[in-house]
């Protein structure tokens, strides 16, 4: 087919208000963001039967999605559209939102013939995955746009792929779409285009991409401010060791696990600690944004309920809890979102697709470590409602979520081939089961909490760092300090730049008020959050294995002992051994015998 965008208007659908851009002369209307706009003149321009859209969460896929669809109706390319979506609740907001604007789709659609009145269905890949030749039949009996939503779904098992592909091949039209196009594992993604990079690596081909960076710079999301937490963790192993730990410390993976799970145990003090700091920001926040909401994102159902009951004790409101994706949940979420409540408690369901605008705080409360998961938890938070508005996401400070924090505007896309070297254990093993683990569809009591090879027994909270826009700000501070409140004080309407030059000046600030200090009042560590890097004992070892190696090629060039230039790098560099020396110490040293290096070639 050939038609233009122009040509759209020798005609009116009688599926569409006047207001919504299909019906008024296509690529004349003011309603469409400019990705979305760039997005259908790529479409109409190649007419392809397979469109992958990705697009960062809050940018408005559904809105592209629903404009194609009717353009698509319009023109008699389709008869009717079926969309899939992840879950029940998003199933019902998908149909919602196409009755919006005129195209009327079945949510409760499970078998049998479709009543006339409705343009198409709404349903989830798990109904696929149970009848998939249902499905088929229908496509095949007239012409169909099938929407994939949150299309790396379709790669969850291998039942549920095959599914899609048995139902869908048929389909006229297919429109995927995802705002994180990556996966942990290795399953393709069905009707995905795969491209060899010149590493040998497949990997996914977008036709169209709008990356959250993108999208900050036109507007369309919120900047995210991210305040991280450290403290004490103490906790007993299952041999009976009681061991403590400071997050943020170099720690084995295993170490750093149960800290981090002692500090999200709601017995200990760093949860209340953080939930109290978040509480304060959500205040300040709805000075600007008076019906600001926020969401606390927890593991299991037994925290959900006691960070619930931590929040009515510390604000004296009730919390919105969601436990699971059934009817009542979803009734939950709608009800939360059109209220003016201040907070939500939910397990994972609402990670992802769950349309929440007013969401501009959260707790990130989970274990959970894969970028898939923490990219859609985020994605709750950035959807943007006015420009000036800014989100906040409170993070234990843990290796993993500090690295997914300062990649934010990284695009990535979905590998097919995970290279293995010899003698390596595969690096993506953890990952993937931690993925299946985030992707469960229910999130009932599993009994796993039981089974812990460890007990939490006590922890506390330390305001440790600021992270935006790939920068790191601020020096260690105790909740309820004047240095804690510098931070979470800060206005809830700014433009990014203006976000960066403020957390600038709180550090800057920060930092003249520790020097006046004696040093014997400094009980927290006094460094800036930039020359502390947090790492893992795996990635320490390396830098003192990268130093040393660099430190003895250096003997060769200069004549001068291993010793001697160790102790010229503690000098000018400043720090203790290298045995003690923090990473951002090992980082200096390294940089500098590479200097030295240099200038002597």
């Amino acid at each position: 087919m050939t038609t233009t965008a122009a040509s759209s208007s020798s005609s009116h659908s009688h599926h569409l208000s006047p207001a919504f851009p299909g019906r008024a002369p296509w690529g004349t209307a003011s309603k469409l963001r400019a990705w979305q706009q760039g997005a259908m003149e790529k479409y109409i321009q190649e007419q392809p039967r397979d469109f992958l859209a990705v697009a960062t969460p809050g940018a408005g896929k559904t809105t592209f999605a629903l404009t194609l669809a009717s353009w698509l109706l319009h023109h008699h390319v389709v008869q009717q559209v079926t969309v899939v979506a992840p879950t029940e609740h998003l199933k019902k907001q998908w149909a919602e939102a196409a009755a919006r604007i005129g195209i009327k789709l079945d949510p409760e659609y499970s078998a049998g013939p479709l009543g006339r009145e409705y343009d198409g269905v709404a349903v989830t890949y798990a109904g696929v995955g149970v009848r998939p030749m249902l499905h088929r039949n229908r496509v095949e009996q007239r012409k169909t746009l099938v929407i994939l939503d949150e299309i790396h779904h379709a790669g969850d098992s291998k039942s549920w792929g095959e599914a899609c592909l048995e139902a869908f091949e048929p389909a006229t039209r297919r429109l995927a779409l995802t705002g994180t196009p990556f996966r942990s594992d290795t399953n393709p993604i069905p009707f995905v285009t795969y491209e060899e990079g010149a590493d040998g690596i497949r990997r996914s081909a977008a036709d169209y991409t709008y990356g959250y960076g993108s999208a900050l710079a036109d507007g369309v999301v919120r900047p995210v401010i991210f305040l991280s937490y450290s403290g004490n963790m103490r906790w007993r192993t299952k041999a009976g060791d009681e061991i403590e730990a400071r997050l943020g410390e170099p720690m084995t993976k295993d170490a750093i696990s149960q800290a981090w799970r002692t500090a999200l145990d709601p017995r200990g003090d760093w949860m209340p600690a953080v939930l109290r700091a978040a509480d304060q920001r959500l205040t300040e926040v709805r000075k600007a944004i008076p019906d600001a909401g926020a969401l606390v994102i927890a593991s299991d159902q037994e925290s959900a309920r006691a960070y619930a009951k931590l929040i009515r004790d510390i604000t004296g409101h009730k919390a919105t809890l969601v436990l699971s994706d059934d009817t009542g949940a979803s009734k939950r979420i709608d009800d939360f979102s059109a209220s003016d409540d201040r907070w939500m408690v939910a397990v994972r369901m609402v990670s992802e697709g769950v349309d929440v605008p007013r969401l501009a705080v959260g707790v990130y409360a989970t274990t959970i470590s894969t970028p898939l998961f923490f990219a859609q938890a985020v994605g709750r938070f950035v959807r943007s409602r006015r420009r000036g508005e800014t989100a906040s996401v409170f993070l234990p400070t843990v290796p993993d979520l500090l690295s997914f924090a300062n990649e934010m505007e990284r695009e990535r896309d979905h590998v097919l081939d995970k290279p293995k070297k010899d003698g390596e254990e595969d690096p993506y093993a953890e990952e993937e089961k931690l993925l299946q683990e985030a992707e469960k569809q229910q999130d009932e009591d599993t009994g796993e909490q039981d089974m812990l090879p460890f007990e939490a027994l006590e922890s506390d909270a330390v305001f440790d760092r600021v992270m935006y826009n790939g920068a790191e700000f601020g020096m260690q501070a105790h909740p309820g300090s004047e240095e804690e409140q510098d931070y979470l004080g800060i206005p809830g309407l700014l433009e990014p730049d203006q976000v960066q030059l403020l957390l600038q000046k709180r550090q800057a600030r920060q930092i003249a008020h520790s020097r006046k200090k004696p040093a014997e009042e400094a009980d927290l560590l006094e460094m800036p959050a930039e020359r502390r890097p947090v790492v893992t004992h795996k990635e320490l070892m390396e830098l003192r294995r990268q130093l040393n190696t660099m430190v003895g090629a250096y003997v060769h060039q200069s004549g001068k002992p291993h010793g001697v230039i160790h102790t010229e790098l503690r000098r000018v560099c400043g720090g203790p051994p290298s045995a003690e020396a923090t990473a951002g110490q090992l980082r200096q040293r390294i940089a500098k015998v590479q200097e030295w290096a240099t200038r002597m070639k």
